[in-house]
């Protein structure tokens, strides 16, 4: 795969401009040109100064995710990696706007072999920067993971499932103080190798352990080793955990801790009673989680990183938009691009 770079830039370090951003561009300068050419008419002068004067308000209030914090955890539209391969999904990525990128492996099973410098080759000529991964982290494979996540140019490099108990039912303390151990020893290696581990948690973490009714999120906060393990949380399964599991704010474990979460998924979720976990998975700015409400309230904007999932992006379109993931994609980003707080 010598030849996959051959009409590469590498002196041009900002990324060519968006789709979105051309648009915008193109719609200030239409706007410009027709308040010049008002300025020979004065009728149409003040009118002019009107419209210009009401634009603001559109979009009132700081932006809540800053542009170039937006990502996507590669899990929502793992269905293109894998029939497109990661060089023409970077591209629509970028075209749609996301900065970010966090992988959900690092192959592209229909489309052929690809080595961690290839895919990382790809990200730069696309403008992308990895920020993390999910994989299954153990003490046999953390050091290939922390060497593959420095090739990627990853700050982060994570866990999905639950550091113990796999999927399953609820499990004893004893389980998750040892899970935490490990964690804590990974931790150590990662943070010589300047990368901070992090673990990704879904709903069962708010539960609680068998045998002495502690809540798993708090074991996780009191055990693992703040300086070495560090937490993403999903909003979206922190919600369904506050239904299945009631008695805590979601937002405000970031606001005590708000070093501990250098990343959240922004996860939308609809309200459906009929779900034992309450909510339905449901593309960005569609569903009942109020996003505006949650990060007003997180005083340091631009320090964390906004990942935005959807497990069923491939699956689930809402009507009239036909199913594809990538169209889920560009929709939420959109969304997520808007809010204000």
């Amino acid at each position: 795969m010598s030849h996959h770079h051959d009409h590469g830039h590498p002196t041009v370090s900002a990324k060519p401009m968006s789709r979105r951003s051309l648009l915008k561009a193109l719609a200030a300068s239409s706007v410009a040109i027709g308040a010049g050419a008002a300025l020979t008419a004065p009728v149409a002068a003040s009118a002019a100064g009107t419209a210009q004067a009401a634009l603001p308000t559109v979009s009132s209030g700081r932006r809540l995710v800053p542009i170039n914090r937006i990502g996507i955890q590669l899990y929502t539209i793992r269905d293109k990696v894998s029939s497109l391969g990661f060089r023409a999904v970077f591209e629509e990525l970028a075209s749609i706007g996301y900065s970010e990128i966090e992988f959900a492996g690092y192959t592209q099973n229909q489309v052929g072999p690809i080595t961690p410098a290839e895919i990382r080759q790809l990200l730069d000529d696309n403008g992308l920067r990895a920020v993390g991964a999910h994989n299954n982290l153990n003490p046999n494979n953390i050091d290939a993971q922390i060497e593959t996540a420095n090739i990627l140019g990853m700050p982060h490099l994570g866990q999905g499932g639950p550091l113990a108990g796999g999927y399953g039912g609820p499990i004893p303390r004893s389980q998750w103080m040892t899970a935490i151990e490990t964690w804590n020893q990974m931790g150590e290696k990662t943070k010589a190798a300047g990368l901070k581990l992090y673990t990704h948690t879904h709903s069962q973490e708010w539960g609680f352990t068998t045998d002495t009714n502690e809540r798993v999120y708090d074991l996780y906060l009191e055990n693992l080793d703040a300086d070495k393990v560090f937490f993403e949380m999903d909003v979206y399964w922190a919600f369904v955990g506050q239904y299945r599991f009631p008695g805590f704010e979601p937002v405000d474990y970031v606001k005590r801790y708000p070093r501990r979460f250098p990343l959240l998924h922004l996860k939308d979720g609809k309200l459906n009673p009929a779900n034992s976990n309450g909510y339905d998975i449901i593309e960005f700015g569609a569903g009942d989680i109020n996003y505006t409400e949650f990060l007003s309230q997180l005083g340091d904007r631009g320090q964390r990183f906004g990942m935005y999932e959807q497990d069923n992006a491939a699956t689930a379109a809402v009507p009239p938009n036909p199913l594809n993931s990538l169209g889920n994609a560009d929709r939420s980003y959109q969304k997520i691009a808007a809010l204000r707080g």
